[in-house]
């Protein structure tokens, strides 16, 4: 990637044999009305035709770059990509998910209306099922509106950078936002829904946790 000036968001998206569905993702990145973003794709050692089909993407634009590491799980792969950050905040994009178009324009509406928080998050539009398993009793479904998605967290990149995201495989958006408010973080929280979560792609941790529990 070149050295052009910093964006004010550098968008960390990763992903593990989500070949059929990521281009959906970066499509959405792609036509966000606020431009000032980088994409940094984070391959946490897919084995399907991921690679190939972001080959494309790399060589069209020098503000989206692709770093590869062995599966590791979405936390490790999170913190792999703020490493890598440039932007004034890092925020996030589940592979199976996508931002609609004025996705970034409303958040960096609420960074200029509230100049010194260093964390927003919330704004979600759910398709599919609103429930999901609760991190500290995953037999038990709460729903998604009491969670924190990780997908619509924007943190300060010294922030993000400074309490990281832990290796876990699950919820390890949770985990961050519970180390933040411990660390006498105040989030704001964002109203307007303008990430789309899908709930309703068969690889989602979410539906993997739920058949485990329902021992499939």
């Amino acid at each position: 990637m070149s050295r052009r000036a910093a964006p004010i968001f550098s968008i960390v998206l990763t992903t593990y044999n989500r070949a059929w569905c990521i281009e959906r993702a970066i499509a959405s990145v792609l036509a966000q009305t606020e431009q000032r973003w980088e994409l940094i794709i984070v391959d946490d050692g897919s084995t399907d035709a991921t690679a190939d089909i972001l080959a494309p993407y790399m060589q069209s634009s020098d503000r989206i770059c692709l770093l590869a590491q062995p599966n590791s799980g979405t936390g490790a792969a999170r913190q792999t990509g703020i490493s890598h950050a440039r932007g004034d905040f890092v925020t996030f994009l589940d592979s199976d998910d996508e931002y609609l178009p004025d996705h970034l324009h409303v958040r960096y509406r609420y960074i200029q209306d509230f100049p010194h928080c260093d964390f927003f998050y919330g704004g979600v539009q759910v398709e599919g099922p609103a429930l999901v398993p609760d991190r500290h009793d995953p037999t038990r479904l709460i729903p998604i509106a009491e969670c924190a998605v990780g997908g619509t967290f924007v943190i300060r990149r010294e922030l993000a950078q400074k309490l990281g995201f832990a290796p876990l495989r699950y919820a390890d958006d949770a985990d961050f936002f519970e180390r933040a408010l411990a660390a006498g973080v105040v989030p704001v929280c964002v109203t307007e829904p303008t990430y789309r979560y899908h709930r309703t792609s068969p690889d989602s941790l979410c539906t993997q946790r739920e058949r485990q529990l329902a021992g499939h």
